[in-house]
């Protein structure tokens, strides 16, 4: 009995002494912001449900493009369990397509999904974060972005326009576009008229050719009456579905202009931050999720649609002579300085991009190139 009564108070003080224990450590060492007075509040609100609006560039449900933006949106509001939806629209619907920046950053819609080469006019430094002519493939970005500290620069940029800027998909290399004549020398582009977006089109328009500004909806019409000569859109997969083919004769490779194009979901910077803590990082890892599950499809897909433009419509594929690539890289660089000197923010950011630029390209050159050269001998 003695014995039972000292085990009962034994036990006793140990689980007082285990739970002062406990809440030594939890105030003094698992959470050491306990014992500051300044800790942040956690900003967690379980009850309040958001429905948002998302504006887009593109047209409803097109491949790759607008499917990715509604599969993006279903996906936040299946991660929130339904206290984030987000209500698409397409190109159109609500605003033009290349008005989804100025739109979303005053607050008619709380996100837009587009590419950032869209608003040059407005804020020319945002291309950087869409495509490079010559510069950073899919992976080679999504790496810059999150681990090479482009993010950080693109969210200073964006930051003054009240955007919460994230990359939401990448198209992975493209195709160097569709002609009606054949290309082969820089004197056969003067006086082509030529859609082509971004930096890739300023480098057209310094080779002689009138680059003009078409939306996606509105390319095969323009190539159909020869309003246009040309077109980039982006690759076999997309183009296919716009039925490119119908309408033009040549179709070029490679894509030097666009090597891994972003799309990217920008987010009203006041609204962003009404969203809990835990709603954001859904948001964030959507996103994520969302970009290597595009360039997952983009490559499953432009592959099985090359081989049904070549076998099935019997297109003709023409390569960009290597003299003409070079020319081509010439006046890129030419025009990628040009940029970098527009202001200190693009400076900044073009010195970030540089010498990610040259890292990749050294590692890339032993590891991916080399690869796919040597794999073939195992055919």
């Amino acid at each position: 009995m003695k014995y039972q009564i000292q085990k009962k108070i034994s036990r006793k003080n140990f689980l007082h002494s285990l739970t002062q224990g406990l809440g030594l450590i939890t105030l003094f060492g698992l959470f050491p912001s306990a014992c500051r007075k300044k800790s942040p509040s956690i900003h967690l609100d379980s009850t309040r449900t958001y429905s948002w609006k998302m504006l887009t560039s593109w047209p409803k449900n097109f491949p790759g493009l607008g499917t990715a933006a509604e599969k993006l949106a279903k996906n936040i509001s299946a991660m929130s369990a339904g206290r984030l939806k987000i209500k698409v629209f397409a190109a159109g619907d609500l605003v033009p397509p290349y008005e989804v920046f100025n739109a979303v950053s005053k607050g008619v819609a709380e996100m837009g999904h587009a590419s950032a080469y869209y608003w040059k006019g407005t804020i020319p430094e945002a291309q950087f974060f869409s495509t490079v002519p010559f510069g950073l493939t899919g992976t080679e970005m999504g790496a810059w972005l999150r681990y090479g500290g482009g993010q950080a620069l693109w969210d200073e940029l964006y930051q003054g326009f009240n955007l919460k800027p994230f990359p939401a998909a990448n198209t992975g290399v493209q195709m160097g576009g569709w002609f009606n004549k054949p290309i082969k020398n820089l004197s056969s582009l003067k006086g082509l008229k030529i859609r082509m977006p971004g930096l890739g089109g300023e480098v057209l328009r310094k080779a002689g050719a009138t680059v003009v500004s078409v939306p996606g909806s509105e390319l095969f019409q323009s190539m159909q009456s020869g309003t246009i000569d040309a077109a980039e859109w982006m690759g076999p997969y997309n183009d296919i579905a716009f039925g490119f083919h119908k309408v033009a004769k040549y179709y070029y490779w490679p894509g030097w202009h666009e090597p891994g194009s972003v799309l990217e979901l920008l987010v009203n910077k006041k609204q962003y931050e009404t969203l809990s803590d835990d709603l954001k990082v859904i948001v964030e890892q959507a996103t994520n999720a969302a970009y290597f599950d595009s360039l997952s499809e983009f490559n499953a897909r432009n592959s099985r649609a090359l081989l049904e433009l070549t076998q099935k419509h019997k297109v003709k594929l023409s390569r960009f002579s290597d003299k003409l690539l070079a020319e081509l890289a010439k006046l890129s660089k030419e025009v990628i300085l040009e940029l970098a000197e527009k202001s200190p923010k693009a400076k900044k950011i073009y010195k970030s991009y540089a010498a990610f630029r040259k890292r990749a390209i050294l590692w890339n050159d032993i590891g991916e190139e080399s690869f796919s050269v040597i794999r073939k001998l195992a055919e």
